[in-house]
């Protein structure tokens, strides 16, 4: 049984960091490549950063800059370390891991392209 279980939320100042975990179970961790999505109160699912099993990244143009993304594939782990925080980075983010394969930007961006998802952990921005 496959579990993403995301970590790191909480109350932060505009301009803060926070560092997010998603801890993955039950699939070939190496094989997978993994992303962040965030969802804010009224609002669509939104892409915000991947990262192949190769460690190449690719991020929203909203987070580029201020985010990270990375991942330990002997912890079966992928971070997001967000800096810089505003407002507008306040959403739920979950974490979504889909066999990694030849892709497109589009795809990835997608969130019907990843088969396993996280619970989703809050994160709030405090103006």
């Amino acid at each position: 049984q496959v579990q993403l279980v995301e970590s790191g939320e909480g109350l932060v100042q505009a301009g803060g960091s926070l560092r997010l975990s998603c801890a993955a179970s039950g699939l070939a961790f190496r094989r997978y490549l993994m992303a962040w999505f965030r969802q804010a109160p009224g609002k669509e699912r939104e892409f915000v950063a991947v990262i192949w099993s190769d460690s190449r990244t690719y991020g929203a143009d909203s987070v580029k800059g201020r985010f990270t993304i990375s991942r330990d594939n002997a912890k079966n782990t992928v971070y997001l370390q967000m800096n810089s925080l505003t407002p507008e980075d306040t959403a739920d983010y979950y974490c979504a891991a889909t066999v990694d394969r030849p892709t497109s930007i589009g795809f990835v961006s997608a969130p019907d392209s990843y088969e396993y998802w996280g619970q989703g952990t809050q994160v709030i921005v405090a103006s």
